[in-house]
């Protein structure tokens, strides 16, 4: 079963002003069915929310963690939800 699923993310290290919100903006839509944004936050972290089929939020998460990004991800924290819904496509915020 791949329900759809709500993945909240929050990404620690050299992610701010290298393009990391673009380029996980273009992942997202190339992995497709996804939904959400892609936000800087004041401490220095981008949080990424993305709704849509468990498999491909995965991909997205594994992205995050272990794909070629722009800048250095040193870490990062996810939660699991239930879709809340309300966007459209997929934001740089």
């Amino acid at each position: 079963m791949n329900e759809n699923v709500r993945l909240t993310a929050w990404v620690r290290g050299h992610v701010q002003g290298v393009g990391f919100r673009w380029f996980t903006r273009e992942n997202a839509l190339g992995i497709g069915n996804l939904i959400g944004f892609a936000s800087n936050l004041d401490d220095g972290r981008v949080q990424v929310v993305a709704e849509g089929p468990r498999d491909r939020c995965e991909r997205l998460l594994d992205w995050l963690r272990d794909g070629d990004t722009p800048g250095r991800v040193d870490g990062v924290t996810e939660i699991w939800a239930t879709p809340k819904g309300g966007y459209d496509g997929f934001e740089i915020r």
